[in-house]
């Protein structure tokens, strides 16, 4: 399997390799690489395509313990990871988390990033009023596992109702360990706030938002991509956090047209 080790990190990756202009997906909390496949089969051939599996996430992840880090360490990661594969410039795709520290990358590592897709994200720290819910989910994760109860509530804000996929996805978050959760968790609590940051960002961005993300209200997507110089934004309608894996027809072309136009 393919790991790079930069940045003192073991970091899992797939790349469909080719000589083709770069993307590298970066994944939302919970989450793993794999969540972009949608994406990598639509884009496959024409674009190279990297998926990787962020700290704390997936086969990155250490299940015996997970070392403090930031954004910023996890935007370090990705321009250490691209640097690892020869990548001189990408554009970056994040969900959530994902778009968190795709943000941060565009301000500490410019030269590197072509344009910026971010998928159900946002620049502002979390919501206080959805942290109150989300810490007490957590506390009652880490003191007794993950419930089909607490299962349920955590697919409702990452997937929606009804998805088929969201099975395999429970069977997942239940192997994720104490370490693991709390220190991601302790990460997205503790993130800044750098709305007043992008005016710096100057490449093209594509904001992509579910109408019914329950994670992250449609307002405040709408408010980053006002503040990027060069943003345009896309409303999925139906779509929930994780847009890009529950309707990947709607983002998808969404996608193929941004990056067809790109310079």
């Amino acid at each position: 399997m393919p790991f790079a080790h930069v940045n003192q990190q073991k970091l899992y990756y797939e790349d469909t390799g080719g000589d083709g202009p770069v993307i590298v997906f970066s994944h939302g909390l919970l989450m793993d690489g794999s969540m972009f496949a949608p994406q990598v089969q639509a884009l496959r051939g024409a674009w190279r395509c990297i998926t990787w599996d962020e700290r704390g996430h997936g086969q990155t992840a250490d299940p015996a313990r997970c070392e403090p880090f930031s954004y910023y360490d996890s935007a370090d990661d990705l321009a250490a990871l691209l640097a690892h594969l020869g990548v001189r410039q990408a554009v970056l795709a994040g969900m959530s988390q994902g778009g968190y520290l795709s943000l941060r990358c565009a301000l500490t590592h410019p030269d590197i990033v072509r344009a910026l897709v971010l998928i159900d994200t946002q620049a502002l720290q979390e919501d206080p009023a959805k942290m109150v819910g989300h810490e007490a989910l957590m506390k009652a994760w880490l003191e007794g596992g993950l419930s089909d109860e607490i299962a349920a509530v955590v697919a409702h804000t990452i997937l929606g109702d009804g998805w088929p996929g969201t099975p395999a996805w429970q069977a997942k978050w239940r192997q994720l360990t104490v370490p693991n959760l709390v220190q991601c968790f302790t990460t997205l609590g503790s993130r800044d706030d750098i709305s007043d940051r992008l005016g710096a960002i100057t490449v093209p961005a594509l904001v992509v938002h579910g109408t019914l993300d329950h994670a992250i209200d449609l307002s405040r997507a709408k408010a980053m991509a006002h503040a990027l110089p060069q943003a345009r934004m896309v409303e999925i309608p139906g779509g929930g956090h994780a847009s890009n894996l529950t309707h990947p027809e709607p983002v998808n072309a969404a996608l193929v047209e941004f990056l067809r136009a790109l310079p």
